[in-house]
């Protein structure tokens, strides 16, 4: 695969390297005059009232595999052309054929350009500093192909992962928070395709308000969140937009709601002729269509009336359970919590609504109403495990909430990798995560679930996984399952996640470099005494036999921390694995945060990368970066 590569502007120059760490160093080369230059470079901390301490900021020099890899590919000169460049790319997978002598070109002009030289033979050519910078540069080597979809598009949507948002419309927590568009409008940005809207009864009962039931949200109105769908719900993806409609709705306001969407949307929305698929579209002949779903009204049927005080809400979160702490809690092993769901009192035989219920609320429904529902939910009468039997004569989408999600799974996970063959399954949060917090999105991955819903307004670790998860595929927000999730066996047996598996393939990772926090951070941000303590945590999200992580060394006072730390990683499913890497700055107290992501390991590109890191809530730092190299084995 060919990369592209933008003839507009260079690099954003790095302060790593200004220069090579042979080039001399020039009187004011660091934008200052004199003396205020020099006490910039040296790093000046206050100590008490009477001392100041001063640290210098060494050139970090070029790590030895750079070198290496310099000298290999210019075949032992200081000089590497554009013909040798490009066979380093060739020799990386960066590359299709024998083409590619644009692309180096390309990429020799923008180093130089960005980094003020002009070639001294007249041929460009680079030195092995301007080679570190080209490694060094998020924009010339990103570590994931990023670009462009490649995924099979054409096979049925229960065969795809789907980005999914769970109480889309919520700005903060699930009991007392406002509701908006706007948080809708951020998902759609980023590429979610699933938006869920809880469709209530206004106060006059004469309009459709969208707000979490029986809660102190202030709703908003149901034509606002559908006409910013419209707006945005292509920005980021071409591929389709299912709404989720929870409803709790009369008949007249869902004749309403149909009126309403038939004129907001107009030709972009899909519905079937027929009354049931019997399998779903595909996402390429999805492509710029919005869809509709409905979700069983289970508060709807089990409602007593009135709304949640505020002594209701207030002994809910626990301490340390709120939003600005939700992000420093790990993700929970997936064996821990398929060991907790037997250990819980809620048996696989309880169901809160059967499709027998769903179809009392449901038979006065309007037909311009029901015709429009493209994915209808069905919730089978009977256990858990019966709401796993497919029908040969229609497909269906299930809901099942993380905790029975867990408790199935424990001893009945091949029904469930079964069932999403063909079917979509819906995991949503529990209940009692009132601060809009999730759970680990690999229990329902591993089964097959494709819409494993997320509060998309919150953040967290759990929050970057799924983000770093749909990283994959050009971002499109539909991830083809891996095969053997969609493969029957002879004797009909599926994949089952709890069994032993081999060894597949195993990942090298080597962190060498960290940069950029001196100029996204205050010089005291880390530490008011000295220059910052960093480490890198390095490891795998997956399966529970995969799951890791490690960490490197702390390199003390050093603001271009230098670790040079490999790591390998043996992984038994990296077709879903993913990377995780964190930076801290060690602290006797508590470590500082500096710096996160996470990435598809299908996705990444062998060879020495650059990292760009994000803050907690998931923004990427202007700066802030790692190199690093992946070597698959």
């Amino acid at each position: 695969m060919e990369r592209e590569i933008s003839p507009e502007a260079p690099p954003t120059p790095t302060r790593l390297l200004p220069r090579g760490p042979n080039e001399e160093r020039k009187p004011g080369d660091q934008g200052g005059a004199g003396a205020e230059a020099e006490a910039a470079e040296m790093g000046t901390y206050k100590c008490c009232i009477f001392f100041t301490r001063r640290f210098a900021l060494p050139d970090a020099t070029t790590p030895e595999d750079v070198r290496t890899l310099f000298s290999r590919f210019s075949g032992g000169t200081p000089y590497m052309g554009v013909d040798e460049l490009r066979r380093y790319l060739a020799a990386t997978g960066e590359l299709d054929g024998d083409g590619g002598m644009d692309v180096a070109e390309r990429i020799v002009d923008r180093v130089l350009q960005g980094r003020s030289r002009t070639p001294r033979f007249g041929r460009p050519a680079l030195t092995v500093d301007d080679f570190h910078n080209f490694l060094f540069s998020e924009d010339l080597n990103p570590p994931i192909r990023q670009s462009k979809v490649h995924h099979d598009m054409n096979a049925p949507l229960s065969h795809y992962f789907i980005y999914t948002g769970h109480n889309s419309y919520l700005t903060g927590n699930q009991l007392s928070s406002d509701c908006s568009d706007v948080p809708i409008i951020k998902a759609l940005q980023i590429g979610v395709r699933v938006i869920e809207l809880d469709m209530w009864p206004n106060s006059s009962k004469d309009d459709i308000d969208i707000l979490h039931g029986r809660t102190l949200t202030a709703p908003v109105s149901l034509l606002k969140c559908l006409k910013s769908i419209k707006k945005y719900a292509f920005v980021a993806s071409p591929y389709p937009v299912i709404i989720t409609l929870e409803d709790h709705l009369t008949s007249d306001l869902q004749a309403k709601v149909a009126k309403m969407v038939l004129e907001v949307f107009g030709d972009i929305l899909y519905y079937p002729e027929s009354k049931h698929l019997q399998e779903f579209p595909s996402p390429e002949a999805l492509r710029g269509r919005v869809i509709l779903s409905t979700k069983p009204p289970k508060e709807y049927l089990e409602a007593k009336g009135g709304t949640m005080k505020d002594r209701d809400i207030e002994p809910k979160f626990s301490k340390g359970e709120n939003e600005e702490s939700a992000w420093g809690i790990e993700v929970p092993d997936i064996q821990d919590e398929l060991q907790d769901a037997n250990k819980d009192d809620m048996s696989c035989h309880e169901r809160g609504v059967d499709e027998d219920d769903e179809q009392k609320v449901r038979k006065s429904a309007p037909l311009e109403y029901k015709h429009l529902i493209t994915i209808k939910a069905g919730k089978p009468k009977g256990s858990l495990v019966d709401a796993l039997k497919s029908d040969p004569e229609k497909v269906r989408r299930l809901s099942l909430s993380e905790q029975e999600l867990a408790k199935v799974a424990a001893g009945h996970g091949p029904k469930i990798v079964s069932f999403t063959q063909r079917n979509l399954l819906r995991i949503y949060p529990k209940g009692t995560r009132f601060n809009s917090s999730n759970y680990n999105p690999f229990l329902g991955w591993v089964h097959g679930a494709q819409m494993v819903a997320f509060n998309m307004q919150g953040y967290g670790r759990a929050l970057w996984l799924m983000n770093g998860f749909y990283k994959a595929n050009g971002g499109c927000g539909y991830v083809k399952k891996p095969d053997f999730l969609m493969q029957t066996c002879p004797d009909g047996k599926v994949f089952d996640p709890t069994a032993d598996l081999p060894v597949k393939k195993t990942l090298k990772v080597k962190v060498y470099i960290g940069d950029g926090w001196q100029q996204d951070f205050k010089q005291t941000h880390f530490d008011s005494y000295s220059p910052p303590d960093f480490y890198a945590k390095v490891g795998i999200a997956g399966v529970p036999s995969d799951s890791v992580m490690r960490k490197t060394r702390v390199v003390e006072d050093s603001w271009v921390p230098m670790w040079e730390d490999g790591f390998t990683f043996p992984l038994t499913v990296p077709e879903i694995a993913l990377l995780r890497v964190e930076v801290h700055e060690y602290d006797v107290n508590e470590d500082d945060f500096g710096g996160q992501t996470v990435l598809p390991v299908s996705e990444l590109w062998p060879g020495i990368r650059t990292v760009p890191l994000f803050d907690h809530k998931g923004m990427k730092f202007k700066s802030v970066k790692l190199l690093m190299s992946f070597e698959f084995v």
